[in-house]
């Protein structure tokens, strides 16, 4: 196989083993660039170097499969310069820690040579939840503090909280407090630091929404309905999908948020809102939800991000 220097999309990602072809949505973008004849190199974060100057990852060419059994095929293992590449796609999961954001610097020697998505400056300058903070008029009651005196003034104007972690993701760690017990949430924030509490919005009941922003632009939205009990609306917590369509209040704020975004060359992002307010994630990282909108609309999301890029 001849590898064109020009036609490389590298990934940096998780192992390949760990996507579920089913949802993913970088198996998706990378299934839909392959049709342009770009070939496909992979790599996990902590594969990644600087020698001699160079930001060089050990991985390998891959390809994915939709109709196959194993959704994806190993081609050859190789160290590749990272620069001779023609876009990078940061899309590991969180949790955002100090090898993501070594991962960042690293990428930030080299993007005057490749576009990186989503830009690796603004990644690590934008937290997906304190980033939220510019646009508090448009959230439910916020607060983002590591004093228990502040949670538990806010608990007691707000009846009903949730609270999460600044820097957790999937759902993972958050908690509904109806009533306040000082130990668990000494011992949380103690745990998490700062920590973002908000008002309890028992409408999340009937689901949120999820927004695809892609270039400054509002591409589509899918509704998430927690399991019944849960007020988690992640997939990964047993969250049911369902087509949507935005109010035009949700619309409004969700423009404003994607031309704020551009701006800071964030390329690929999604936002939440429940209860038309909006929930507070701006999620940048690896933003995911397109496989599961193409399969609810049938409108391919990966084609437009890949057209956007002039691919």
């Amino acid at each position: 196989m001849n590898y064109m220097t020009n036609k490389i999309v590298a990934i940096q990602g998780n192992h390949p083993t760990n996507l579920n072809p089913l949802t993913d949505t970088t198996i998706f973008l990378a299934n839909e660039i392959q049709k342009k004849k770009y070939q496909i190199f992979y790599y996990e974060p902590k594969n990644l170097s600087i020698l001699n100057s160079k930001v060089l990852a050990n991985g390998f060419f891959i390809k994915f499969e939709y109709k196959k059994k194993s959704s994806f095929k190993i081609l050859k293992k190789k160290k590749l310069d990272l620069s001779s590449c023609k876009f990078v796609l940061i899309r590991q999961d969180p949790p955002f820690n100090l090898e993501y954001i070594s991962s960042t610097y690293i990428l930030d020697t080299i993007k005057d040579n490749v576009k990186i998505i989503n830009d690796p400056t603004s990644i690590r300058n934008i937290s997906e939840k304190l980033y939220s903070a510019n646009y508090q008029k448009f959230m439910p009651k916020t607060i983002f503090t590591q004093d228990i005196r502040e949670v538990r003034n806010f608990f007691k104007k707000n009846k009903e909280i949730v609270i999460k972690p600044i820097h957790g993701y999937s759902g993972n760690d958050i908690h509904l407090i109806k009533i306040f017990r000082s130990k668990f949430i000494s011992k949380f924030i103690k745990k998490h630091s700062y920590v973002m509490c908000q008002k309890f919005l028992p409408k999340i009941k009937y689901g949120d929404k999820r927004v695809f922003i892609i270039n400054g632009k509002v591409c589509g939205a899918i509704s998430r309905i927690p399991k019944k009990g849960s007020f988690l609306s992640n997939m990964s917590k047993g969250a049911k999908p369902v087509s949507i369509n935005l109010t035009r209040n949700e619309k409004k704020i969700s423009n404003i948020i994607g031309k704020d975004l551009k701006k800071k060359n964030i390329f690929f992002a999604g936002i939440d809102f429940i209860d038309q307010k909006l929930n507070g994630d701006i999620n940048i990282t690896s933003p995911t939800g397109l496989k599961t909108f193409y399969d609810l609309s049938k409108i391919n999301l990966a084609k437009t991000f890949w057209k956007e890029l002039k691919a």
